[in-house]
């Protein structure tokens, strides 16, 4: 069965794009990214910005919006077994050359995995006017680093979005 990812959440501010590989069964069963119970990815957003973590979606997704943050994932679709990474065939890249016609201003991409950097490379490439971080995975498949470790190593994540705020 076809898995097919959500749209992207940017707008006309978005200074950083977040990009996944693709999201899980459980995120997309509740229609909502990171969705899973044990993926950690909301829990270093909320404290890198030194807020509570709220119960709601939206209210996750204000935070992103509020600080000029878009969010996506690097595959349109694919099949595969389960949520990891590893499992993914033949996939669909997303239309990045249409997503940065309508979002130019986007300079930097954190990628959340290893993987989403790879599928990245392969079907959009790097080019010299965006800069490209790769971050541990939130996953709890990546359960070699702990929650303190990946959120020091997320720290860069965070003081890109300071450096590049945009204000009404």
């Amino acid at each position: 069965m076809r898995k097919i990812a959500f749209e992207p959440i940017a707008n006309e501010k978005s200074r950083i794009l977040i990009l996944g590989t693709m999201p899980s069964e459980e995120s997309l069963r509740k229609q909502e990214r990171y969705g899973h119970k044990s993926n950690q990815f909301w829990k270093i957003i909320f404290t890198l910005f030194d807020k509570p973590l709220p119960d709601g979606y939206a209210e996750k997704n204000a935070l992103l919006e509020e600080n000029n943050i878009a969010i996506w994932d690097v595959l349109e679709s694919c099949e595969g077994t389960g949520s990891l990474d590893s499992s993914i065939k033949n996939e669909k890249p997303n239309d990045f050359k249409k997503f940065f016609r309508k979002y130019p201003q986007i300079r930097h991409i954190f990628f959340t995995s290893k993987k989403a950097e790879e599928f990245y490379r392969k079907y959009v490439g790097f080019d010299e006017s965006r800069i490209y971080i790769t971050l541990p995975s939130p996953s709890p498949a990546n359960a070699r680093m702990t929650l303190a470790q990946k959120i020091e190593k997320w720290q860069i994540f965070i003081d890109t979005v300071k450096a590049t705020k945009v204000t009404d």
